[in-house]
């Protein structure tokens, strides 16, 4: 049987990290069930995109996640699949599929391990940076495989990065936490996939899965500490 973009992606994930446990396809949701959920998410939701977004709820010892892709995402990745090829018509899509995986996925991670304040704002910042970093890596290994030599070159870098950094628009949130959210996540994650990019495979697999294991103050502090040694 022919494994979904989604189910790939996933055991991407779980192989870099570690084991969910469950099927996260098994938590794809439907319009109506995404229109509830935003309803109970609060006011500040509405800002968040409309085109995919992940929910999280506690209940006791039990986490939920609902993961929602409009039918347009859908759509544009069947009509242009990123393992066919990477462009300019499906990196966008491609993206936003991408880190709301990561966001269920390291979710479930971190309840796994006995993190319960899921409704925090470091939490939700974390998530954002992990996600905006395993994405970039995601991105270099879609770039790579359509390379003959396997190789991705400063060009295709600047491209990379211009989608998934400099596009974003976090002042356009009115929402001053929304705001601050992004664009702290932005910045920090442009600054440690920088410093990946100087690292070869097996340095940066244990680099990113020590980065995995901080918290999001953690993660702050060793992005803030690699700026500054670069700096020296």
């Amino acid at each position: 049987m022919n494994e979904t973009l989604f189910s790939q992606i996933q055991r991407l994930f779980e192989r870099t990290y570690a084991q969910v446990g469950i099927n996260l396809e098994d938590c794809l949701i439907d319009r109506a069930r995404f229109s509830q959920l935003s309803i109970l998410a609060g006011k500040s939701a509405r800002e968040l995109s409309e085109l995919a977004r992940t929910f999280l709820r506690r209940a006791g010892d039990q986490l939920y996640v609902g993961i929602y892709y409009s039918r347009w995402l859908i759509e544009q990745l069947e009509q242009h699949d990123p393992r066919a090829g990477l462009g300019d018509r499906n990196i966008r899509s491609l993206i936003m599929f991408v880190e709301e995986l990561n966001h269920a996925l390291h979710a479930a991670l971190q309840f796994k391990r006995g993190v319960r304040e899921i409704a925090s704002e470091d939490f939700a910042r974390n998530l954002e940076l992990q996600a905006q970093v395993d994405t970039y890596l995601v991105l270099l290994l879609f770039v790579a495989f359509f390379r003959k030599t396997q190789r991705v070159s400063a060009t295709d870098r600047r491209w990379l990065r211009f989608h998934l950094f400099v596009r974003q628009c976090p002042n356009a949130f009115r929402d001053a936490n929304l705001r601050g959210r992004y664009l702290e996540a932005s910045e920090l994650a442009a600054s440690y996939t920088r410093y990946l990019d100087t690292l070869n495979g097996i340095r940066r697999l244990d680099e990113i899965r020590r980065f995995h294991s901080l918290d999001y103050g953690g993660k702050k502090t060793r992005i803030l500490a690699l700026v500054d040694s670069a700096a020296d």
